[in-house]
């Protein structure tokens, strides 16, 4: 049995019986067992010693391991207290007391989190399926510091995070990234490397930040309208913008003002276009 280093199955296991722990649908624990998928994640990544990674959701501690390995100080957040409390013990154990220097647990719920101890330069984590599009805007939102990433979603979600104008999948999820990055499929994970086995594949999400489209419409603005424009897919603009904007007549005068025909709908519009047309409806 391996006990230093990366974790193998046979450790992962081990440690969740000591921990008398379940994984759960509830809260999309599925973790990595595989070392050689751990260092692809951290290879893609381009993580270095140089950085501060933000982990969402590091479990029992399979690609923290790996990232500390690489050299970088990790900020983990972890919601569920045993693996929160167990973390920091398990580096110690398998890389030494100057490894686990390098890592910061935070116990809570990302989706609650409000502070960091540290500034991140890069996000890469295993995020849990149920949450992981909220997670992710989230953290773009209140740690505008980091300027890249690599995550690993659903497959699904993968595809609609990376997803361009046009395609049948893109939708909020892609529209909102958009707002403050570049993303990309940067390669699928097989169910085998998991424990438990999820019935899905999984896919890889490499993201580079950039700066928010120009304009005068505030993000909340802009997010209510690509909300709007995407909550019944086959309606029209000027049908789906009816509700903010007040009547169907002034939803097509917003639209055309920002140059776009009414008749479109909002799988054709990336995010510069939203931008636009949040500006004339909060004139």
């Amino acid at each position: 049995m391996s006990e230093l280093g990366l974790l193998d199955p046979t450790s992962v296991r081990r440690l969740a019986a000591e921990l008398d722990l379940r994984p759960t649908k509830q809260r999309g624990q599925n973790f990595v067992i595989d070392a050689n998928t751990v260092r692809r994640i951290v290879d893609l990544a381009e993580v270095t010693s140089d950085d501060v990674v933000l982990e969402i959701g590091p479990g029992l501690g399979s690609l923290t391991l790996g990232l500390l390995e690489k050299g970088a100080t990790v900020v983990a957040v972890e919601i569920e207290e045993r693996l929160a409390r167990r973390l920091e013990q398990t580096v110690r154990e398998r890389m030494g007391d100057d490894v686990a220097a390098r890592l910061h647990v935070v116990e809570g719920d990302a989706l609650q989190v409000e502070q960091l101890p540290l500034a991140p330069t890069a996000l890469v984590a295993n995020l849990p399926y149920n949450v992981s599009v909220p997670v992710l805007l989230r953290m773009f939102e209140l740690f505008p510091e980091w300027s890249r990433g690599l995550v690993m979603v659903q497959l699904e979600v993968a595809d609609r995070l990376a997803a361009k104008p046009g395609s049948k999948i893109y939708g909020v999820p892609s529209a909102k990234t958009a707002w403050y990055a570049e993303t990309s499929l940067a390669g699928t994970v097989g169910p085998k490397v998991f424990w438990p086995a999820p019935n899905v594949d999984s896919g890889l999400v490499r993201i580079t930040r950039r700066p928010a489209p120009e304009t005068t419409a505030t993000r909340v603005q802009v997010f209510e309208v690509i909300d709007a424009a995407f909550a019944q897919r086959r309606k029209m603009l000027r049908a789906a913008l009816s509700g903010i904007a007040g009547s169907s007549a002034a939803a097509s005068a917003a639209i055309e003002a920002a140059g776009f025909n009414p008749q479109l709908r909002g799988e054709m519009l990336d995010v510069k276009a939203f931008s636009a047309i949040a500006e004339q409806l909060v004139r």
